[in-house]
């Protein structure tokens, strides 16, 4: 069974309810938003905001290197706002992301100025070392060939040191397809509607991402880095990043935690629709291959503003490609007009352009979308730190109240000022843990069974199935029609 079969029994899988994934023709309208992106002309950061005072819209773009000269200065500078009707006032306006420079930002900089203030970053060149040299201008000439039917090429990275990732070397298209470790692996591209996970094996994804016509193809998203010595290899071919290293959830243990890294391998028009990272989490994703367009919500924009209800027309999909083509347009224009009342006050948007060698810092509460521009290939990570601990303790208690007793009892052990401080936030808000509350546990169990019984009588559907196939056909044709469709 080659490629063309494994992605067809993958989409079926994914998406039993789409009949026709190239239903709106993208892969020919595609390549001319990717180009309009890509162009030396067009500034990779914007913004559109609505004056809090006058209701009136505010839109501003930077160029990569005005981006980098503004992060250079403290984080309270602010940035000269343009009419979005071409005449311009005196207010200032902030604009985000701040661009960083590895060699430029110490962690403890970045801890206090950037992560504890909520502020998004993008921080470059972490990949290649702390003595890499910033690539020059905004990378236009490395993507020249990516304007054409997304075929990418990887970027020239600054001199190599003793800090550089492996994965700068191994993560290109060409080099996965024949990774001895990878090539073969099952990668997690989807899942059913039980929420089974669905694999497909690298090399057939790859070949998948290089000839598939979709409008919003499979994307690779898999967190099971600990399954196999296999997939253990990918652990060698990163580092988490200095800024980042500090992870309250990994007391827990590996089995125990919420699913927290990623590797991802997306086509272009495939990318991840509107969110905000579970459990009050932050979150670092770093671009080792391709170009990935980003925008972010600050967390006071309403969940239905950011999410478009009322701005897609019935029939219409809402995938990555389509919220960035089609709904984050209506979402502006809607912003624009509404005079600065209703849900659209103090409306804020920040738009992207994620390079090779960038890490993307999302803090906790940002809602956030990416869609991949050109085929692309990455790593993220969510985590827990000091400065995200409130958040995150008060949605894990409530949103997975098992493993958060655990985790009080590992703080208690590590962190005692942390367990004080989570005891002190039950005690404001009156919450009790779950192994102090027998009606949650008799819901939980009640929970568990229900789950239990599901699954056996699915199974046991299953069986009646495969018996009158049996019946049907006679076993032997049975079996031999298995063979073929695992072949």
């Amino acid at each position: 069974m080659g490629w063309e079969e494994k992605a067809a029994r993958a989409k079926k899988g994914h998406r039993p309810s789409l009949k026709n994934w190239e239903r709106d023709g993208l892969y020919e309208k595609f390549p001319s938003y990717a180009e309009a992106l890509l162009s030396p002309s067009t500034h990779p950061y914007s913004s559109l905001r609505i004056d809090s005072r006058t209701g009136r819209a505010v839109a501003h773009s930077l160029s990569l290197e005005r981006a980098r000269q503004r992060g250079m200065s403290p984080p309270t500078q602010k940035l000269q706002a343009m009419q979005l009707d071409d005449g311009t006032n005196n207010e200032e306006a902030p604009m985000y992301p701040i661009v960083l420079d590895v060699k430029d930002t110490p962690p403890a900089l970045f801890h206090e100025q950037y992560e504890a203030k909520v502020i998004p970053c993008v921080i470059r060149n972490i990949p290649y070392g702390d003595s890499s040299s910033s690539t020059n201008g905004n990378n236009s000439s490395t993507f020249d060939e990516e304007k054409k039917d997304c075929d990418d090429h990887t970027a020239t990275s600054p001199a190599r040191n003793q800090k550089e990732w492996p994965a700068v070397h191994r993560w290109s298209l060409d080099k996965l397809i024949n990774d001895p470790d990878l090539a073969e692996r099952g990668f997690k591209c989807g899942e059913d509607d039980d929420g089974y996970t669905i694999r497909i094996k690298l090399r057939y994804f790859i070949q998948y991402l290089q000839n598939n016509k979709d409008d919003s193809p499979l994307y690779i998203f898999d967190a099971t880095f600990d399954e196999d010595k296999y997939a253990k290899r990918l652990l060698e071919d990163f580092t988490v990043p200095d800024y980042f290293n500090e992870d309250l959830f990994g007391l827990i243990g590996e089995s125990k935690r919420p699913p927290y890294r990623w590797f991802l391998v997306g086509p272009c028009r495939s990318g991840t629709t509107v969110h905000i990272d579970p459990l009050g989490t932050s979150a670092w994703n770093t671009l080792l291959f391709g170009v990935k367009r980003w925008v972010l919500f600050p967390p006071h924009v309403p969940k239905s503003v950011v999410k478009g209800r009322n701005l897609i027309l019935p029939g219409e999909d809402d995938e990555a490609i389509h919220y960035f083509t089609t709904i984050l347009p209506r979402i502006k224009r809607r912003a624009a007009a509404s005079g600065g009342k209703g849900d659209y006050s103090n409306f804020e948007c920040y738009e992207f352009t994620q390079y090779p060698g960038e890490t993307v810092f999302v803090p906790h509460g940002w809602w956030h979308a990416v869609l991949n521009i050109t085929h692309t290939v990455g790593v993220t990570q969510n985590y827990c730190s000091k400065r995200n601990f409130d958040e995150v303790w008060l949605q894990t208690r409530s949103g997975r109240k098992k493993m958060a007793c655990s985790w009080l009892r590992k703080l208690h052990e590590h962190y005692p000022d942390l367990a004080r401080r989570a005891k002190a936030l039950n005690r404001r808000d009156r919450f009790v843990m779950w192994e102090d509350d027998p009606e949650a546990q008799r819901r939980y169990q009640k929970k568990k069974a229900d789950k239990e019984r599901k699954k056996r009588e699915k199974r046991e559907r299953k069986e009646k199935e495969r018996a009158r196939k049996k019946e049907k056909w006679g076993d032997h044709r049975t079996t031999e029609r298995r063979k073929v469709s695992e072949s």
